[in-house]
């Protein structure tokens, strides 16, 4: 018996190791259906003075600067070889901002790589922008971007206004019809109620849950769930989240969310899938504040990405010899024992998933 349940457990990790998840195959074994994008969160905020501030990992190509163009094309490379089909960015209306936007459509549009936008609506306090600013900067993006290959995704720009639930109906739709038919502008509510009361003045809703548990938190995939009937009850586009793992203690909070050697990834990923999305929102690829990050580190390597790949039939990628001449740059033979910690997390991870299933089921009868 103890041999059979080796043999099993290898030949498991086989099958999942040759047979990966992929977001164009649903996880219940129906027939494939067409791609779904992945979209990651992308922050172009980082000065080489923001690592030095509530972060305990810290980026295997160094601590760069957001006006590295290099890093910039390093970063589209990693992504796009792991299948991420393009970065959600977050985006200010500044000079500074605007500038660093237009380097990173420089490099995706050189790479095939799509963009997307992030409009953060609320100021470091967490209250909404005054209107006046909030018309300004969707009048930019309409006027730089509205026609823009880079950033079609689904036919126009894709912009998710980033606190919607901080303003009036009233002031929702002051912009959005203004700019809804040259930008597909998404609510991003935190609760399926308050999205259905503005659900008119948007195409749909991108809901940012980079905090969740796929093994704890209570209600889950229901809210995936009734998020996106809510959304497509209206023909709106749904973009689900996943996320590798979240710790907030170094911004005061207590929240942890362990990433489960690439499981905790994994399991978020099915959960998107299952909720019929029209793109997944992958938090993220550069958050470090929060931990969420999937570009390899440190502390994580490139397990995330090896898991990516594995979901979206695409190769690991193939780590170069890259520093960006800040103090973290990391070495050739590193690269090398990252691909191979990704691979096994990918594996385990796949084992852990079967594990947890057949618990489960045992324990329901």
């Amino acid at each position: 018996m103890r041999a059979f349940a080796v043999g099993l457990l290898v030949l498991i990790a086989v099958s999942f190791a040759a047979v990966p998840v992929s977001a164009a195959m649903p996880v219940d074994g129906s027939a494939p259906g067409r791609p779904v994008p992945v979209l990651a969160y992308y922050y172009i905020w980082f000065n080489p003075t923001s690592w030095n501030h509530a972060k305990y990992d810290y980026p295997l190509v160094g601590r760069y600067s957001s006006d590295d163009t290099a890093v910039m094309r390093e970063q589209v490379r990693l992504a796009k070889q792991a299948g991420i089909t393009g970065f959600l960015v977050s985006w200010k209306d500044t000079p500074l901002l605007d500038r660093r936007l237009a380097s990173l459509r420089a490099v995706a549009a050189a790479a095939g790589f799509k963009l997307a936008i992030v409009f953060e609506g609320r100021d470091f306090s967490g209250k909404p922008l005054p209107m006046k600013q909030v018309r300004g900067s969707f009048g930019y993006l309409s006027a730089h971007y509205a026609r823009d290959p880079v950033f079609n995704v689904f036919g126009r720009p894709l912009v998710m206004w980033s606190g919607t639930w901080t303003y009036s109906r009233q002031q929702l739709a002051s912009v959005t019809g203004a700019y809804g038919s040259r930008l597909m502008i998404l609510a991003s509510e935190k609760q399926v109620a308050s999205y259905r009361a503005v659900a008119d003045l948007f195409q749909g809703e991108a809901y940012y849950w980079s905090s969740a548990d796929p093994l704890r938190t209570s209600g889950y995939t229901r809210k995936l769930d009734e998020f996106s009937a809510a959304v497509h009850q209206r023909g709106g586009l749904w973009i689900a989240p996943a996320a590798p793992g979240f710790d907030s203690k170094l911004l005061g909070g207590t929240r942890l969310v362990p990433r489960r050697g690439g499981q905790t990834l994994r399991l978020e990923l099915n959960a998107a899938m299952d909720s019929s999305p029209d793109a997944i929102g992958l938090i993220s690829w550069n958050e470090y504040s929060e931990n969420s990050e999937v570009e390899p580190s440190r502390e994580n390597g490139a397990i995330a990405l090896g898991v990516l790949a594995s979901f979206e039939h695409a190769q690991p990628p193939a780590m170069r010899d890259f520093d960006s001449s800040a103090p973290a740059g990391f070495h050739a033979g590193l690269s090398q024992l990252v691909l191979l910690g990704a691979l096994a997390a990918v594996i385990v991870g796949s084992l852990g998933a079967i594990i947890i299933r057949i618990i489960r089921r045992g324990s329901a009868r």
